[in-house]
Parts: structure tokens; C-alpha cells; sequence
């Protein structure tokens, strides 16, 4: 069993940057590929980005490449969600998952997060 709980988000201006975090419990943490999802107010959730149990694999949605980088402490059962140069179109509710490998299908996911607001302001 794992629990995961998101952190970081708020209001930014477009342009700016916020790291949202991802804090798991579970001494089985280290095991788990762990992936960021978003979901804007009237459209469906979406995959951002993923990473693999060591941290060695990663995957971006196309729409973030280059601006958002997805990175994992074991020691400390977190992962991060650098975000920079971000746009309006980067406002959702962002979403931590752990599942037992690194995939960018949301329904292979186990654990989920409750979300956390991000808003960019123009």
C-alpha cells in the first residue's frame, strides 16, 4: 500500500515556475514507477510525465518537453515536478500516481494523489 500526497502548487504568472512535490509512504516506495497527470476544468485527465523505479527511465507528455522536468528522491520518498516557462494552458489540478512500472496510461496506475491547483496567470 502506498499513499502519495501533492504539494506545491498555486498561482504563477506565465513565464514563472513552481516545483510540485509528491511525498509517498510505503517502505516499498524505491519499487514504484511514479507519474504526474493533470486534469483542466471540462476536459479529461491527462498524462504529463513519468519515471521509473530508479529514476533511469523518463517520459514526457509532448506538450511539456523541454519545460518540465520529472525527477525522484528514494531516500526521501519523493518525486518533484520542476516546472519552468509555463503557459496558461498549464493550469489544472495536477496529479501524483505510483504503479508497479513507468507507463503513461493512467488506468495502469495503483495510487493516487489528491491533486493540487496550479494556475498561470497571463
Amino acid at each position: 500500500q502506498v499513499q502519495v500526497v501533492e504539494s506545491g502548487g498555486g498561482l504563477v504568472q506565465a513565464g514563472g515556475s513552481l516545483r510540485l512535490s509528491c511525498a509517498a509512504s510505503g517502505r516499498t516506495f524505491s519499487s514504484y514507477g511514479m507519474g504526474w497527470f493533470r486534469q483542466a476544468p471540462g476536459k479529461e485527465r491527462e498524462f504529463v510525465a513519468a519515471i521509473s523505479w530508479s529514476g533511469a527511465s523518463i517520459r514526457y507528455a509532448d506538450s511539456v518537453k523541454g519545460r518540465l522536468t520529472v525527477s525522484r528522491d528514494n531516500a526521501n520518498n519523493t518525486v518533484y515536478l520542476q516546472m519552468n516557462s509555463l503557459k496558461r494552458e498549464d493550469t489544472a489540478v495536477y496529479y501524483c500516481a505510483a504503479g508497479s512500472y513507468l507507463t503513461t496510461i493512467a488506468n495502469d496506475y495503483n495510487y493516487w494523489g489528491q491533486g493540487t491547483q496550479v494556475t498561470v496567470s497571463s
